[in-house]
């Protein structure tokens, strides 16, 4: 043990990542229903390993919590312009009203118990379960100028609020949410939700078996088609069948169909087409055979990004004519996108630079296409960490700037710089696909070892004085949280029921999203067996993120 102390003290680094270690194995465990989640493991590791006495640089600390609000903003930026833009408004001025509720229940409680900034933004960050909340008020003490010592006594009052408060935080509004609110409110969730997907074609959770286009394999045995090219058999079909590959019988060599190609008494060919057109057209050519390799060519699914200026102001149907001819036979365009919203797929719908096409076909083919009219927008396993390192850069520089209104500096500080940098840095992505890009699971990484090495950070440093911050605290300061955890979503169900009139599940996936508290929506999913519920919590935890973020320089400037 002595070892072990000497040389995690000598090595804070191996406190870190044990810290961090401890917090993703306990925080996945679940007892019930019930799981203290990685945060909230990861802040109790560190304060355990951290009574051997660790000290961590602040700016470890800084630079894990601009990674995790950069990957935040990067992922919700764009659910979150598109609301402000569109019919979410009232999602987005729900979200807005809940924040400042928990924010003025936390002020208020926060003043008539006599808590400093430190225990005010605690209780906050707990029974709001919002962590940026901790995070943006530890970078403002950081930034605040104060000694040495009492910065260390207000680092240490954070975690020992958002310990006290936060599991209540968690399952109080899980159980409020999935279990309490339906009951008050007189409504089904399973059946309101099951009711909607019905009305608006919800989508379910998985894969689907359907697939919109498709190969057959056909023996040719009709004589209307037998001597015609390839180009004239398409002609018969109205374009809506290709003809790709034929061999003259089972044993003969395969051979890739052009337009001039004829086809020959008993030759089997794969057909390509929608799925409508197949069935329709199938006893055209003659009975279906299982033949593996004419059927084995690679086909790709592909997001286009136009970039040529010579389609540009084309229409749809220009385009389908001239390029998706001899080019691009047998290329099918699933979707045109543009600004991240899904244009009408009509023939008269121009298309502009910027564009996204979603086309299929096979992979040759698909690849002429791209080449020609822009860019191939494929997933990679590599990021774009220019993108991020310099939107980091450009935010936390605009966040620094401070200003000074009646003697009083005030700043949005680096934290909230990071977070609205990868707002605007995600929503780029989403409108010009040509850059930025950052797979799923790399925003993992950045959001959840960010989040995590943070909060390990925090609770290594204030361990020392978590006990008796503990002790003098305790009660009153978890029956403090719980106010936090319920005023805000008291006011949230009697407002979206009532004055907002949301649907009941998106209501309640709206409070959730409200509260940043993925518990309660996991908690709603199961009980609605059905998505629906995050259609609302969608863009309330895309607003919270950032309207959080905001009302903590509220708080630490009023406390």
């Amino acid at each position: 043990m002595s070892y072990f102390v000497t040389t995690v003290q000598k090595y804070p680094e191996i406190a870190l990542f044990l810290t961090i270690g401890i917090g993703f194995v306990f925080g996945n465990l679940r007892f019930g229903k019930f799981s203290l989640g990685v945060v909230t493991s990861t802040l109790l590791a560190g304060l355990v390993v951290g009574q051997v006495g660790i000290t961590l640089p602040t700016v470890l600390q800084s630079t894990f919590f601009a990674m995790f609000l950069f990957a935040v903003g990067y992922a919700v930026g764009p659910q979150f312009i598109r609301a402000m833009k569109s019919d979410g408004l009232p999602q987005v001025i729900f979200a807005v009203i809940l924040c400042i509720v928990g924010t003025v229940t936390a002020i208020v409680l926060g003043k008539l118990l006599g808590y400093n900034s430190a225990l005010t933004a605690g209780l906050l960050s707990g029974g709001y379960t919002n962590s940026t909340v901790l995070g943006v008020a530890a970078d403002l003490m950081n930034q605040s100028g104060v000694s040495e010592a009492d910065l260390r006594v207000s680092l240490a009052l954070l975690p020992v609020a958002y310990a006290v408060t936060y599991p209540f935080g968690t399952v109080g509004s899980a159980v409020l949410l999935a279990n309490i609110a339906p009951r008050l409110l007189g409504f089904d969730l399973a059946k309101v939700s099951a009711e909607y997907e019905r009305a608006n074609g919800g989508a379910k959770i998985g894969t689907t078996a359907y697939r919109e286009y498709s190969a057959r394999a056909l023996r040719l045995t009709n004589p209307a088609i037998i001597g015609k090219t390839v180009e004239q058999v398409e002609k018969m079909f109205k374009n809506e069948i290709f003809v790709r590959r034929l061999r003259a019988s089972e044993d003969a060599p395969i051979v890739e169909c052009k337009r001039d190609t004829v086809l020959t008494d008993g030759a089997i060919i794969a057909v390509s087409g929608g799925l409508a057109a197949l069935l329709a057209y199938r006893d055209d050519f003659g009975p279906e055979l299982k033949d593996v390799p004419l059927l084995d060519f690679s086909t790709e699914q592909l997001d286009l990004v136009v970039t040529n200026k010579v389609y540009a102001g084309k229409t749809i149907g220009e385009i389908l004519h001239t390029l998706f001819g001899e080019p691009g036979r047998g290329v099918f365009l699933l979707k045109l996108t543009r600004s991240d919203t899904e244009m009408p797929m009509r023939e008269e719908t121009e298309v502009h630079r910027g564009d996204v096409l979603t086309i299929l076909g096979a992979k040759a083919d698909v690849a002429k296409i791209a080449k020609e009219m822009g860019y191939a927008d494929r997933p990679v396993e590599k990021s774009d960490m220019a993108f991020m390192a310099f939107g980091i850069v450009v935010g936390s520089l605009i966040g620094a700037i401070t200003i000074h209104i009646g003697g009083i500096p005030l700043s949005l500080g680096t934290a909230v710089g990071a977070i609205v940098a990868g707002i605007i840095c995600g929503y780029l992505r989403s409108t010009m696909r040509t850059f930025g890009y950052i797979p799923g699971p790399a925003i993992w990484v950045f959001n959840n070892v960010g989040l995590n090495g943070f909060i390990a950070c925090i609770g290594l440093n204030a361990a020392l004085g978590f006990v008796g911050g503990l002790q003098q605290y305790g009660l009153t300061l978890f029956l403090a949280g719980t106010m936090v955890t319920l005023m805000p979503l008291i006011v949230g169900l009697i407002l979206g029921h009532y004055v907002f009139k949301f649907h009941p599940a998106i209501m309640l996936g709206a409070c959730a999203g409200a509260r940043s508290t993925t518990a309660a929506l996991g908690a709603l999913q199961q009980e609605a067996k059905s998505n629906v519920p995050v259609i609302g919590y969608a863009t309330g935890y895309a607003v919270s993120r950032l309207v959080m973020a905001l009302l903590t320089i509220v708080v630490m400037n009023v406390m």
